[in-house]
Parts: structure tokens; C-alpha cells; sequence
């Protein structure tokens, strides 16, 4: 999906209290992904699974410093997370689909986070630059 000028502006000022508070809505994603989706755990067999663990701040942190720099560079989210993508595809051997599922429990997150749901605009933008996280990050599978 192409990202229009004003779904780029939609989705910097979106992100701005998620990249801000960042271990956060990290954390809270991953917390809603593991309860929702349990064949998501396998990746991670050491983790203390429990809502505010080191375990999902700390990762869920991660996750998030590495989409804070893919909205920093939204003319190149396939350069920004090239390194990303390697590791996850080659290395880790993540199944692709857990990268929509985070990506919806994400977007849960931002709603709570934003007391009530997103504005439809602004959720069609970030869901376009989520769906273009995945799509990136599954390239490197083929």
C-alpha cells in the first residue's frame, strides 16, 4: 500500500505518545498478543508472560524503538528495517502471521491508550503502516 502525505502525518502524530512511552504500549501489545494468541509464545519459552514483566517491557520496548524508526523513515520502511526483517525471517523463523496479530493488538493498545477508538482516518493510516511493517518484514521469507 501506497502511504499518502496525509496518512504520513496521520501516522507521526499518532505515534508520538506510543514512541514516547514506549516500553509501555510495548509491553501492554505483547501482554494482549500472548493472552489472545498463546501459539504466539513458542518464540519465547524463557519469558515471565505476566502484564508488566521485565520480560515484555523489555522486548516490548524493542518492538517498539524498531517501528519508532520505520515511522522516521516512512519514504523507506523496507531500508529501515532490512536488518529486522533478516533476523526474523532467517534467523528466528517467526511465522509471518504473528506479525498481523501484533500488529492488531497494537492498534487495541493505541485505542485504550486514546480512551475510546482511533478516528477512522487515523486508524486506516496506521493499519496501512502496520500492514507495511508486515509485508516488509515477511519479504525476506521468499
Amino acid at each position: 500500500m501506497v502511504l499518502s502525505d496525509e496518512d504520513k502525518t496521520r501516522i507521526r502524530a499518532a505515534w508520538a505518545p506510543v514512541s514516547k512511552n514506549a516500553e509501555v504500549y510495548g509491553c501492554e501489545a505483547l501482554y494482549r498478543m500472548f493472552l489472545s494468541y498463546p501459539t504466539t509464545k513458542t518464540y519465547f519459552p524463557h519469558f515471565d508472560f505476566s502484564l508488566g514483566s521485565s520480560d515484555l517491557k523489555t522486548h516490548g520496548r524493542k518492538v517498539i524503538d524498531a517501528l519508532t524508526e520505520a515511522v522516521n523513515n516512512l519514504d523507506d520502511i523496507p531500508g529501515a528495517l532490512s536488518r529486522l526483517s533478516d533476523l526474523h525471517a532467517h534467523k528466528l523463523r517467526v511465522d509471518p502471521v504473528n506479525f498481523k496479530l501484533l500488529s492488531h493488538c497494537l492498534l487495541a493498545t493505541m485505542a485504550v491508550h486514546n480512551n475510546g477508538p482511533l478516528k477512522p482516518e487515523v486508524l486506516l493510516s496506521v493499519d496501512k503502516y502496520l500492514s507495511d511493517i508486515g509485508k516488509v518484514l515477511i519479504s525476506r521469507y521468499r
